[in-house]
């Protein structure tokens, strides 16, 4: 049993097979058992065990549960040596709510035939509904088990319930990513086409039909945003012996130099370069626009005689914009120290593994040259997620029972422990998924072309164009001897797609069986739990995994030649023959007789300087473009998401119930205008209570259907109204020079709060033999914050802890009045109270909007009352429609966004970054953003909590959402900073227009002198604000403390308060201090600060002109 108040007391009774009965002439149980306080375990809860032994010859048990007053819990509570269970012949209530859970458990053996037994075997009381404890009096075999098997599925329900409206979730969750698989499919297929022109070994269009010694060169080129070029590239290649003449890199058939690509060319020479020294490339900057940069990683230039590699690095850009603006490198050959370089392996090497070692992210990002292509991969991805997906729901309910079971044979480490259970459906899901997908991908990958048999490697192509020598069958057999993994037949294809989609219907069938079995709600919960998984695997575990590899590899096993990137044309084992149509037929081509004629265009270095200059403005407009164009999306979208957040209906709603409950337009029962305990009295009996119950319609007719309304048939109490009181302790006091002994309460602090509990009347003992209601004893009895689930609040005269005295408000409304006069007889209210918590939460269904209510009346030391009340609306709904989700997820994708620019920023301008006001601007942005999709988690698991107490008990318990009002605002707090932070930025957007920039440029120009200036204006101020808040601190309400103090001299500053309030407060001194004020604030500081500011202006307007005309 688990009480929702943990400071109450219980009885439980019980009788095997027929009902318990106990009372003083009635004696009709078979055990009892107090619940006390101190019974409770660390989970607050209270356990009771019967054992196997009482239950031999019965059938069923009934159990009786009452709780006991609170005369009851001190006498049997206080002393456990009673044996006999408390009698109480009145009838009871409950006054809070409790959980309970029952459940039996069983232990039993194999006899040697094979049947389950019980005998000699008893249940120990140390079994909860994780484990069962078995005491034995004999030795029989036993097993315990490491492999789960998962759940039996009931065919008869998933069959019977199986309709599309009851499993929206589980259908909609397979159509939608059988259409994302699609969708990844064609998006695939156009790609492996694109990757099939930049593969292929480009024979150079300056080779002479005479020059009989061939170089292979080949490219790389950088996967950096906007790294390929659309200019001609020349280059110089340089060796001991010789070197070339300048040559160009060009292919008439397909595109080269593209971003990430890798190109392969056939240079023929006269004769051996000898040992290479240097190669030198430039281009001609003629690429339109940003196609005109180039960032080169390396070149491999191999001696197709000799076999010999060697590398050339760059890791640079050729550009006139970016790095030193340069177009022509001259490149050494690398020595083994440069190869060795961790900078250059980890470059070389991390692109390589993210692309081809993550199987999702290679989709797209796939090297050109693998003959492993996208569309096989998407299949082996979706493959292996519905695997995934089938094996996790299938084991979902075994793993959320082996999460619980925290018991002894876990493996602990610290706070985290592992079970058994837990490990052994990893194992089995690992390997489940795991080795299917392996030989999948596997199979894919060893599958040869279909036209594989007449297949000779492009290189070889390209020689034998050059030396015009037949292609034979002993060099396709030449070929195939160098192939040494093992390869299936190319009809194999078939075979591999068709076991995929047998793996796929498989899985897909059994998830949408255990969806139906699990039901819509619980499908969604799998759902959620299987998404946050998936994502921090594709996005944070794989990604960390594969790099740490690489770093690994960069750092310790340092191999240079390991270049898997350029593997596929190195070995000659790359084949375009017959898969790339514009690839005409090799018999066809006749080998160059001439050498063309190439013009270099080497740009001199004026002209690269001027290239350079316009190049940047191109730049810096496009740049400009790309920021107002982004950041005006970003402003449609939070500006969505902002008022979206916000109900049209809340300031009608809280105008009403104003209206309804402070009935400011009575001369009796206005809540603004109470003063005194007697007014509050009344208002409570004459005015709240009548309002807070439904009545009769205005033509008499009964209030059918709205128990739980108020008496304007429209809103709906969240369970009911509870008053909460906040005392002081009182305190015997000495009066300085004078012989008089008193009692004193003093103002509230936390420190002299009460928190004794007490009888009615506020006595410690009964002093009367008047027996109360359970609602007016529970109202003298001190609760704890944690146990009301309400937090400190903030009042006019002081901060009031969560904890105090409860009253609630719960039953028809003649008891409640009765209540009230009781309460008041009693003196609920007295001299030692210091504030009444007011507090209910409504639910208007015709808006869907919640409002929190808060009525607080502080009772202050000198004896008078003051009010304040709070109307809070709130919704508890996320989104409302699809367009808000859409919203919110482009919103988040654009912060993202928005943090890889800073982050860049950072990385460029290091600590210069922190010197302008509108990085701190961007950073507020991204922080309360990231901050707002917190809150907005913790907001949805709040509705769904205050949603299922609210379905369990349906709407007649009490709810506390006093952390969802929190919530809200702090959320509301976090949308309004982004807002601000966003507008403001518009001003950074506009920096280009004159006036605008004049504006900024002033504020910058003339910063140094408006802080000097705003420092000797605070010290005036200051002097002015002592000045006043000493001269009319008890005369005038807006100087009655010095935060009201300096409010009032800021609206006197703009000139619109109302000066007679300091003639009638003081003739004299209020009209001297008040003219001072004027004349040194308003005339004299202003003046200065506008002089300023118009000094500035003259200066930077010249500035400015100057800058123009030069």
């Amino acid at each position: 049993m688990h009480p929702l108040q943990i400071t109450l007391a219980y009885l439980l009774i019980y009788k095997f097979d027929s009902k318990p009965q106990l009372n003083s002439s009635i004696n009709r149980i078979d055990g009892w058992s107090l619940f006390c306080p101190s019974n409770l375990t660390s989970d607050d809860h209270y356990n009771y065990f019967i054992d196997n032994q009482r239950t031999v010859g019965h059938q069923s048990v009934i159990f009786g549960l009452r709780e006991l007053n609170s005369t009851e819990k001190k006498k049997f509570c206080s002393n456990l040596t009673i044996n006999t269970p408390p009698i109480l012949d009145q009838s009871f209530n409950f006054t809070k709510n409790y959980e309970l859970r029952t459940y039996t458990s069983g232990c039993y053996y194999l006899d040697k035939n094979n049947n389950w037994q019980s005998d000699g075997l008893l249940v120990g009381p140390l079994t909860n509904h994780y484990k069962t404890q078995c005491f034995s009096t004999h030795l029989t075999t036993f097993a315990g088990g490491f492999l789960v098997l998962p759940e039996p599925i009931n065919w008869n329900y998933v069959f019977a319930n199986a309709g599309f409206n009851r499993n929206k979730t589980i259908y909609l969750t397979v159509i939608c990513l059988s259409i994302i698989y699609f969708l990844l499919i064609i998006y695939a297929r156009y790609k492996d086409k694109k990757d099939i022109e930049k593969l292929g070994v480009t024979i150079l269009p300056d080779n002479l039909k005479q020059d009989q010694y061939f170089y292979q060169i080949i490219v790389f080129t950088g996967h950096r945003k906007r790294s390929g070029t659309k200019s001609k590239v020349h280059f110089i290649l340089a060796g001991d012996q010789d070197e070339t003449q300048v040559r160009i890199f060009a292919d008439p058939n397909r595109k080269i130099f593209q971003r990430g690509g890798v190109d392969s060319f056939v240079m023929s020479v006269e004769k051996s370069l000898g040992p290479l020294n240097y190669i030198r490339l430039w281009h001609d900057n003629t690429g339109p626009g940003s196609s005109a940069s180039w960032f080169l990683k390396y070149i491999i230039v191999r001696d197709l005689q000799t076999m010999e590699k060697s590398y050339f690095i760059c890791q640079k850009w050729l550009a006139v914009e970016k790095d030193d603006g340069l177009i022509e490198r001259l490149l050494p050959i690398a020595g083994e120290l440069q190869k060795q370089e961790f900078s250059y392996l980890l470059a070389k090497k991390a692109y390589y593994s993210v692309s081809e070692g993550h199987l999702w992210f290679s989709i797209f990002s796939r090297p050109p040259s693998d003959k492993f292509t996208r569309v096989q991969r998407c299949t082996c991805c979706f493959v292996f997620l519905f695997q995934s997906m089938f094996l996790n729901i299938l084991y979902y309910n075994q793993i959320s029972e082996a999460k619980a079971a925290n018991n002894t044979t876990s493996l602990s480490f610290g706070p985290l422990y592992i079970t058994p259970q837990q490990i052994g459906i990893g194992v089995i899901v690992e390997i489940l998924v795991f080795v299917p997908s392996l030989l999948l991908i596997q199979f894919f990958r060893r599958i040869r072309s279909r036209h594989n048999q007449k297949q000779v490697s492009a290189l070889h192509q390209a020689i034998f164009k050059l030396k015009q020598l037949p292609i034979t069958k002993t060099s396709i057999e030449y070929d195939k001897k160098k192939k040494g993994q093992i390869k299936f037949p190319w009809w194999c294809i078939f075979f591999a797609y068709g076991f995929s989609l047998l793996l796929t219907v498989i899985s897909i069938f059994f998830i949408i069986v255990k969806g139906i079995e699990f039901g819509d709600l619980k499908t969604q919960k799998w759902l959620t739990s299987l998404v946050s998984g998936f994502f921090s695997s594709i996005f944070l575990v794989q990604p960390i995994k594969i790099i740490s590899v690489a770093v690994i590899f960069a750092y310790i096993i340092r191999k240079p030649d390991n270049d898997k990137e350029a593997a596929e044309y190195m070995n000659d084992d790359v084949d375009l023959a017959h898969d790339e149509e514009y690839f005409p037929a090799i018999e066809d081509i006749s080998p160059f007789n001439h050498r063309s004629g190439n013009n270099t265009n080497r740009l001199e270095e004026g002209e690269v300087a001027f290239a350079r200059e316009q190049r940047l403005k191109h730049v810096q407009m496009w740049a400009i473009i790309r920021e107002i164009l982004n950041y005006v999306g970003y402003l449609c979208l939070l500006y969505v998401i902002i008022y979206s957040n916000k109900n049209q209906n809340a300031f009608l709603q809280v105008q009403h119930l104003r209206n309804f409950f402070l009935n400011t337009r009575s001369t009796n029962d206005d809540y603004t205008k109470i003063s005194t305990m007697g007014q509050y009295w009344n208002w409570l009996e004459n005015n709240f209570v009548k309002n807070i119950r439904a009545q009769q319609w205005y033509n008499g007719d009964p209030p059918r259907n709205l128990s739980g309304y108020l008496n304007d048939k429209t809103n709906r109490f969240i369970g009911w109204a509870t008053m909460r009181q906040l005392r002081i302790k009182s305190q015997s006091c000495h009066i300085q020079h004078m012989s008089i002994q008193s009692e004193c309460q003093y103002d509230y602090s936390l420190l002299s709060n009460e928190k004794d509990s007490f009888q009615p009347g506020w006595n410690l003992t009964n002093q009367t033999n008047q027996i109360y209601s359970s609602s007016i004893q529970q109202a003298f009895i001190y609760q704890t914050g944690g146990n009301l689930k309400t937090y400190i609040s903030i009042g006019k005269f002081g901060t009031y802890g969560s904890g105090g005295y409860v009253y609630e408000f719960r039953g028809r409304l003649v008891d409640l009045q009765t209540n009230l006069s009781q309460l008041y007889q009693l003196s609920w209210i007295d001299s030692q109270t210091r504030a009444i918590f007011l507090q209910f939460t409504l639910y208007n269904p015709n808006i869907q909007l919640f409002t929190s209510a808060t009525f607080l009346t502080e009772f202050s030391s000198t004896g008078g009352v003051y009010t304040q009340s709070s109307f809070q609306p709130f919704s508890l709904q996320l989104f409302t429609s699809l367009g808000q989700i859409i919203c919110a997820i482009f919103y988040i994708l654009f912060i993202i966004y928005m943090m890889c620019i800073q982050i860049q920023n950072i990385v460029r301008e290091k600590q210069n970054y922190f010197r302008h006001i509108w990085s701190f601007i961007d950073i507020g942005i991204i922080i309360c953003s990231w901050t707002c999709v917190g809150i907005y988690i913790v907001r949805f698991q709040e509705s769904n909590h205050i949603g299922e107490l609210f379905q369990e008990t349906k709407g007649f318990s009490y709810i506390n959402l006093q952390s969802a009002v929190y919530i809200n605002d702090i959320l509301t707090l976090l949308l309004s900073f982004c807002c601000f932070f966003g507008t403001i930025k518009l001003i950074r957007l506009a920096r280009f227009h004159p006036r605008l920039l004049l504006f900024t440029e002033t504020l910058k120009y003339a910063w140094k002198e408006i802080i000097s200036f705003l420092f000797m204006f605070m010290i005036i101020f200051l002097a002015y604000i002592i000045l006043f808040y000493l001269i009319l601190n008890s005369k005038l309400y807006t100087c009655s403390n010095l935060l009201h103090t300096t409010q009032m001299l800021f609206e006197m500053t703009l000139m619109k308060f109302d000066v007679y309030q300091l003639l009638d407060a003081d003739p004299i001194l209020g009209p001297i201090c008040f003219s001072l004020f004027i004349f040194t604030i308003v005339f004299v500081c202003m003046t200065m600060f506008i002089t300023i500011i118009s000094d500035n202006f003259r200066v930077v307007r010249n500035n400015l002109k100057f800058n123009h005309n030069h």
